[in-house]
């Protein structure tokens, strides 16, 4: 699939976190986890008793039926932990960042990947609109699927600043050289009268 541009839209996916944090975090609690638990097996192995807390636990999981709030409730939040981790693991993440179109006809462009944040594409359009002739204020909004600009005018008339509007938004969309060409919804309304 090739865009406007001449680029390769669809080798350009969307970028993907490094998410330190979430894997920062589960590894410091699996390394604790594992720490307690083996010292704590050495511990019995060389001759001491297991550690109150792993006996407290070995005897409530045998006390307790399955069908005990606690053991639903833990294992409730065990399986959200895990579905967390499942979704952090199989989606991209970056959802502020729009990839960008690569250049056709330059030598090394295809090891060469660029994004745009959305506040950023959002500004740009922002400004372009602002350039029309009787435009007074305008909201534009960036989303990875839809871009849509509200623009208020206040004075010529509201077919020919919608047009202008309309035309300024395209232009300053294909300038963006986005790999995926967002839907565009443009929305000019009078300016309310003071």
């Amino acid at each position: 699939m090739t865009d406007e541009g001449g680029g390769d839209a669809g080798r350009n996916k969307r970028f993907w976190s490094a998410r330190r944090v979430p894997a920062g975090v589960v590894a410091l609690l699996a390394v604790a986890g594992v720490a307690l638990t083996l010292y704590d097996v050495v511990a019995v192995r060389a001759g001491r008793s297991a550690m109150a807390w792993r006996r407290e636990l070995a005897d409530q999981l045998a006390e307790r039926p399955l069908d005990n709030s606690w053991m639903i409730g833990g294992a409730a939040v065990a399986m959200a932990v895990g579905v967390w981790l499942l979704v952090l693991a199989l989606t991209p993440g970056l959802r502020a960042l729009l990839p960008m179109r690569r250049p056709a006809g330059v030598p090394g462009a295809e090891h060469v990947r660029a994004g745009l944040y959305r506040n950023a594409a959002a500004l740009v359009l922002r400004d372009r609109v602002m350039e029309v002739p009787g435009v007074q204020s305008v909201r534009a909004a960036v989303g990875r699927r839809r871009i849509t600009i509200r623009a208020r005018a206040h004075f010529r008339e509201l077919d020919e600043v919608r047009k202008d509007v309309d035309a300024a938004t395209a232009d300053g969309l294909r300038e963006l050289g986005l790999a995926r060409r967002p839907a565009l919804s443009v929305h000019v309304r009078r300016a309310a009268k003071r």
